[in-house]
């Protein structure tokens, strides 16, 4: 009897022998831990959300501007915040209405360059040539008068835009 084979009642017989590789299990192995800490996933926020009716005070250039002057400008923080949420919800990504109301506080005029440029950025994904760029907001320069000429025509654009894509109007 050789040294390998197996005596009565003396166990199991010694497993077969192999090339150098290691012995199949029937379960894979465990993956590799992570080398970086994973970013927790945003939450889902939908994309393309247009106003759901222009009738709304917020898109009514005349008494946006007659409550804004009634109300010493307060009325000018509900439009930013608004118009602001507005964007965002469309595009995805943006300022948003606190963003934008803090900006408001702090350094009001940033709004007439970022409001324009997000409307800009908005009708370049959508594939059409933006009637409106940042450089609009250099309407601030003119005290008043230019606060006026720059609503009027960013209200506009933005009204446009809503209708063009089925918002109903006022």
């Amino acid at each position: 009897m050789s040294v390998n084979e197996p005596q009565s009642g003396e166990g199991p017989p010694p497993p077969p022998e192999t090339s150098g590789q290691p012995p199949e299990t029937p379960y894979p192995p465990p993956p590799p831990p992570p080398t970086a800490p994973v970013a927790p996933a945003k939450p889902w926020q939908p994309v393309g959300v247009v106003p759901e009716r222009l009738s709304d005070v917020y898109y009514r250039t005349g008494l946006t501007i007659f409550l804004t002057i009634i109300t010493l400008g307060i009325w000018g923080f509900l439009w930013t915040y608004r118009t602001s949420e507005d964007l965002k919800k469309y595009n995805g990504d943006g300022l948003g209405g606190v963003l934008g109301i803090v900006i408001y506080l702090l350094i009001s005029f940033v709004l007439m360059f970022t409001i324009p440029n997000e409307i800009k950025n908005m009708y370049e994904r959508d594939g059409r040539p933006s009637p409106i760029t940042a450089v609009w907001g250099l309407w601030f320069l003119l005290p008043l008068i230019g606060n006026i000429v720059w609503y009027v025509k960013v209200q506009r654009v933005l009204n446009e835009f809503w209708l063009s894509k089925g918002s109903p109007p006022a």
